[in-house]
């Protein structure tokens, strides 16, 4: 039976992998167990409590059958003291049992919810400072099912698994031991019967439950096959292939069907099982157990008693593998957590007030033949001996084909990564002489995709600057061309931009994208094709807030439209990871076979 979750875990049910209990997995366990170190103390209550409300709990089959004994004997005299004194016994049992069940819930939800939380925060602060290159290799889904459903699960395994396999134990213990006390020939006979009939029907219900999954499967690539065929319907009708997508359904469909008619089988076959094996079982021991009443071994209320603790160990057995298969998800969970929680992060810090700027930057920026290839790809040489310079003020413009390494170049300014040969120098000094916080607060990027966080644009604005005056952020917002066109929303500056600023154009994404440039007022400047896929007019407004905004600073000016950067003080042509062209526009038009000259002819051609 499933056990209803009793915190504020909230992760879509799903079949989360799976790891064998050995030193290994248990040794990651341990290590998430320093964040239940402040909670000990309840959580040490809260297992006090468990244990009382089981014993309690323990006590009723033998006062149930004391009850049925003390009836045949008051039958027999016409005197009922004994059955009140049992009764009241019973309901003060039931009441110390409820009140033990509280503090052990209340105790044990407060532990997983405040541990649960510690790791939470200490996992999204691992995740967010760790380098570019973990991100490159591991799917976002993937990082937040670790924030949810990893986590959820160990949060239930704290909650309501560690407490329901501890009391599961004492139940099977206690109520063995109960069995034997009760009837030595009866517990015998229910032990050689009882853990054959649980074994067979946990290995049965795991056969079922895997027919089950393939038709879970199964009908969920039929349910793919709706989606495909609905989101490509112009096609489908194009090329009149209603009946092959028909049939391909209707396949599908029929496997579902076979499938399930498949589990059908074995499911009747498994109640029959069940209603002879499990209820065969307590009629022969019920029987044997009358045999045993008639020949005045034991009596009426002790064979109750031993049937209710029957169907107690009963239900611990069965119980166990459910609580098996919770802790290897759980030591699953925690091994993936672990995982994430050991990764060696970059050195920004989580208290803001460790990252403002030491040490300044005036502006100076220089690659030093610098070479450079993706960890995910070493065979590929994206930099090649990169030498260039940008001196303060400077609009240094970067060109070149498809796969030239331009964008590599912004990852290598932000400190994204590192290059395997050569420096990037900032006033001469090498960059691992300053901190990542002071050149990461000195430099901003105006991208070609903007990506906006899904609250208001004033908070989007705000993020260039964390605290800025609502006067710093309107003033921001007008020098990027971005005012009149906030106030002409109902909601203005408190307008909602939606999810990754879908409800925003093209233009206004980076129009507040520059404002928020602007308010961080960069020493240098990144603009990676920022006007790349806009229209005329929204590509003048920008490049005039673009305009204002390389005003006094150094200016890295990642260009597709040639067009945009002949005022550039220096451009850098680069082709397969190298520089092969530096100059001014005047100077490299000039050059004969120049692959400037080529990529200008050619765009130029392309606009006639």
């Amino acid at each position: 039976m499933a056990r209803q979750r009793l915190n504020s875990s909230n992760a879509a049910e799903q079949e989360l992998p799976k790891a064998k209990i050995s030193k290994e997995s248990l040794q990651h366990a341990f290590t998430l167990l320093k964040y239940m170190k402040p909670y000990r103390v309840k959580f040490g209550l809260g297992l006090f409590f468990l244990v009382l409300s089981t014993l309690a709990f323990m006590v009723i089959p033998k006062e149930m059958g004391s009850l049925i004994d003390a009836a045949t004997h008051s039958i027999q005299r016409g005197e009922l003291t004994q059955i009140h004194e049992i009764a009241f016994i019973l309901f003060g049992i039931l009441a110390l049992s409820s009140v033990f069940s509280f503090f052990r819930i209340l105790w044990f939800v407060e532990v997983a919810e405040k541990t649960l939380a510690s790791i939470r925060k200490d996992t999204y602060f691992k995740l967010i400072t760790l380098p570019m290159n973990f991100f490159a290799q591991n799917r976002v889904g993937e990082l937040n099912s670790r924030i949810s459903s990893d986590l959820s699960q160990i949060q239930d395994s704290i909650t309501t698994t560690l407490a329901e396999f501890l009391r599961q134990l004492i139940i099977l213990v206690l109520g063995t031991v109960m069995l034997s006390f009760v009837s030595g020939k009866l517990t015998l006979l229910i032990l050689c019967v009882l853990p054959v009939l649980v074994l067979f029907a946990i290995f049965f219900g795991k056969f079922i439950r895997k027919i089950a999954r393939k038709a879970q499967d199964k009908l969920a690539e039929s349910n793919t096959v709706v989606e495909e065929t609905l989101q490509g319907i112009a096609n489908v009708k194009a090329f009149v292939n209603e009946a092959y997508e028909s049939v391909r359904y209707s396949g599908s469909i029929n496997e579902v069907v076979q499938l399930a008619m498949r589990g059908a089988r074995y499911r009747g076959a498994f109640v029959i099982f069940i209603t002879l094996g499990l209820f065969g079982t307590i009629i022969g021991v019920a029987t044997y157990g009358a045999y045993l009443v008639s020949v005045h071994e034991i009596t009426i209320g002790q064979l109750t008693s031993f049937i209710l603790y029957a169907g107690f160990v009963g239900g611990a057995m069965g119980g166990f593998a459910e609580l098996y298969a919770q802790i290897q998800k759980t030591l699953g969970a925690t091994e993936r957590v672990v995982e994430l929680l050991n990764e060696t992060n970059e050195p920004i810090s989580i208290d803001d007030k460790d990252n403002q700027i030491t040490q300044h930057i005036k502006g100076d920026l220089s690659f030093d033949n610098v070479s450079f290839y993706y960890p995910s790809r070493p065979e590929i040489t994206v930099l090649n001996g990169v030498n260039f310079t940008a001196s303060a003020g400077e609009k240094v413009a970067i060109v070149g084909p498809s796969g030239a390494g331009k964008s590599t170049i912004v990852s290598q300014i932000l400190r994204f990564y590192e290059p395997q040969q050569g420096q990037l120098l900032f006033d001469g000094l090498p960059a691992s002489s300053y901190s990542l916080a002071d050149i990461r607060n000195q430099v901003a990027i105006v991208p070609q995709d903007v990506l906006l966080f899904g609250g208001s644009i004033k908070e989007n604005i705000a993020y260039g600057k964390i605290g800025s005056t609502e006067e710093e952020i309107i003033q921001a917002a007008k020098r990027a061309n971005a005012h009149d066109f906030i106030m002409s929303f109902p909601e203005g500056y408190e307008t909602m931009v939606g999810e990754r600023g879908v409800k925003l154009s093209g233009g206004q994404r980076q129009r507040i994208a520059i404002a928020r440039a602007l308010l961080k007022n960069p020493v240098i400047l990144i603009l990676d094709e920022a006007t790349s896929s806009l229209d005329s007019e929204s590509e003048r407004l920008v490049q005039e807030a673009l305009e204002e905004l390389m005003k006094n600073r150094t200016s890295i000016i990642i260009a597709h439209r040639l067009s945009t950067i002949r005022e550039a003080d220096k451009i850098v042509v680069m082709e397969k990871g190298k520089v092969v062209e530096q100059g001014t526009h005047n100077e490299l038009i000039l050059k004969d076979n120049g692959l400037y000259r080529y990529l200008s002819e050619l765009q130029l051609e392309g606009t006639n």
